[in-house]
């Protein structure tokens, strides 16, 4: 079984930590902070322990950056590889998760001293990620904060770059949400510009990730950026703005399609059927369907299908999944036939009775057939 995540949060880095600590501030109570840091261990979750580990950092170092952030600095070990950091701390000194309770401990007690905590939050960021901790200086001070993501955005470190784009991202997974971003995302935009042909995947995928978060509020303002940003793009930028767009793709927004190359499909549908229309919880909703390219020139194609489950209250939601893009060559005929297993989940109640399948081509639904769903 693999090891749970919370443990890279343990015991021997704590000790790690309070011994790096005391060497390079020999004030420092290594006793006390080992024994704040470690209480009742066990039974905390890794977001749990990595607070509990910053607040043991509030109560043993000087509560001031000019103080503690050179501290902090003494301790860190070599810098992250450039594949999305690590979860290994080095022999010579702290990086990997070790990083993520120092980056909080920064933005708790240097909030008020933005030059000094961003200096040191730029080199916590490159040995794991400061992702989380800039985002209380965005909330203080818009303004400030992004002037210094535009200072990241031209940093000689593929880390610091990054941060510039994941540090505003609206939607972080785990972070704090930047609400005046989800309704004007205009100050990230200007970040993300001066990203989007970076030399490193790692900073582009990033980027593709802030875009993505923005689609999901501003859909139609991101279509317009794919359009603008896939005018002379390189391969590398065409793959940004697809994984920018996946949201959009699989929702079928038009013009994103249309941005993407992807129009209305000159083609028939024909021979959509399922195998059964019962289908037992735990069991396979197998489907099938032809489509003929009826036109003498190639067409991009995106297929999709959509389940319509039913809800508590017996209206039908769709849930969309991928079956296959590509590209449908003049006059070809493709035969589709896919397995659907319906089994318990935990993200999801099923309810009996009458749903439906959908198949969608570039975002347009070419036809439909209900099924039973017997629990």
């Amino acid at each position: 079984m693999p090891e749970p995540f919370k443990n890279f949060f343990n015991i021997p880095l704590i000790e790690k930590m309070g011994a790096l600590l005391c060497n390079a501030y020999p004030a420092f109570d290594q006793d006390k902070f080992i024994a704040l840091a470690s209480a009742d261990f066990e039974n905390l979750e890794l977001k749990q322990r990595s607070n509990q580990i910053r607040d043991a950092l509030v109560a043993t170092l000087p509560n001031t950056i000019d103080v503690s952030g050179p501290i902090l600095i003494q301790t860190l070990g070599s810098q992250a590889p450039i594949d999305g950091g690590t979860t290994q701390e080095q022999d010579s000194g702290l990086s990997g998760f070790a990083i993520m309770p120092m980056a909080d401990f920064v933005a708790q007690v240097g909030l008020n001293n933005p030059t000094t905590s961003f200096d040191v939050l730029e080199e916590l960021t490159k040995r794991f990620s400061a992702e989380f901790a800039v985002r209380p200086f965005i909330i203080a001070n818009q303004e400030g904060a992004m002037r210094q993501f535009a200072k990241w955005a031209k940093s000689n470190n593929a880390h610091v770059r990054r941060l510039a784009s994941e540090g505003c991202r609206p939607l972080l997974p785990w972070g704090i949400r930047l609400q005046t971003f989800v309704q004007d995302p205009t100050p990230v935009l200007n970040i993300l510009e001066k990203l989007k042909d970076d030399p490193e995947e790692y900073v582009r995928r990033s980027v593709a990730n802030n875009l993505n978060d923005i689609a999901k509020n501003q859909p139609d303002l991101v279509a317009k950026i794919a359009k603008d940003w896939l005018k002379g793009a390189s391969k590398n930028r065409e793959r940004l703005v697809r994984h920018a767009c996946r949201t959009l793709i699989k929702q079928g927004h038009q013009p994103t399609l249309e941005a993407l190359g992807y129009q209305a499909l000159d083609a028939r549908f024909s021979d959509f059927e399922v195998q059964s229309d019962k289908v037992k919880l735990g069991e396979a909703l197998v489907f099938q369907f032809v489509i003929e390219n009826k036109s003498d020139k190639p067409q991009p194609i995106i297929l999709d299908y959509a389940i319509h489950f039913m809800k508590a209250n017996g209206t039908l939601a769709p849930k969309v999944f991928k079956l296959k893009t590509g590209t449908l060559k003049p006059h070809d005929v493709l035969k589709i036939k896919k397995t659907h297993m319906i089994k318990p989940i935990t993200t999801r109640t099923f309810y009996p009775g009458s749903h439906k399948i959908e198949i969608l081509a570039n975002g347009k639904s070419l036809g439909s057939l209900p099924f039973i769903l017997e629990i």
